[in-house]
């Protein structure tokens, strides 16, 4: 049963293009030339969990996020600052994640095109702005949405701001993306319904637990199946 003239909010990394298993690629390549004496791959992923973690708090998303933290773990695991041919090699680690291109995601172009039909269509993505113009530029979706919002996180307080600047209502919108964390949980919080579709490739500080009774959050397999419920 298909919902009429809603406002569906489209999360875009990991949603409407892949983008984690890119940086995925990137530590697998990283963790193979890092080596280490005593820490094996799991523990040394570890470490750099944890130094993400804090430098995503400080320094938000990105690539320039990532290359920082591949610097950092390399000055915490060999107790000193990463060299002039570390920092280059980490950077030609990285560069496939300034390639110009991007991946949508099976489905994504067509099934936009058809819910632009019948529903008003917005963006909002948290990261590096630059970094996330350029991927919305390479991906020509943009046209697709009437509004689409760069940010440096997305909190509750994010998504209450984004409704009152858009003048939205919030049991009329939908939150669409793959992360619990920054797309299901405080979009509900602030109101809004929610659609989580799952990426095999969240990042994992992008995990969280859905309640499995709430029913204003739906539930599907793929992007393509939007186009069932509205």
């Amino acid at each position: 049963m298909r919902r009429n003239g809603q406002v569906l909010v489209f999360d875009a990394d990991d949603t409407l293009w892949e983008n984690n298993v890119l940086f995925e690629r990137v530590i697998a390549d990283f963790l193979d030339w890092l080596e280490h004496p005593t820490l094996d791959k799991y523990q040394l992923r570890a470490v750099l969990d944890d130094i993400q973690k804090a430098n995503a708090v400080a320094h938000g998303y990105g690539t320039q996020m990532l290359l920082r933290s591949l610097a950092d773990c390399v000055e915490r695991l060999r107790h000193r600052p990463a060299t002039a041919d570390e920092s280059d090699a980490i950077r030609r680690l990285a560069a496939v994640l300034t390639d110009q291109q991007v991946e949508l995601i099976p489905g994504v172009a067509e099934t936009l095109a058809a819910l632009g039909d019948r529903h008003e269509l917005l963006m909002l993505t948290k990261g590096d702005p630059d970094e996330q113009r350029r991927k919305i530029d390479a991906s020509r979706l943009a046209h697709r949405f009437r509004a689409i919002e760069i940010v440096r996180e997305k909190d509750d307080e994010t998504y209450r701001t984004f409704l009152k600047a858009h003048a939205l209502t919030p049991a009329a919108c939908w939150m669409i993306g793959n992360s619990p964390k920054s797309d299901i949980l405080p979009a509900r919080r602030a109101g809004m319904n929610a659609v989580f579709i799952p990426n095999d490739h969240t990042w994992a500080l992008e995990h969280g637990e859905l309640d499995p009774g709430d029913e204003r959050v739906l539930r599907l397999r793929s992007f393509r199946k939007l186009q069932d419920h509205f």
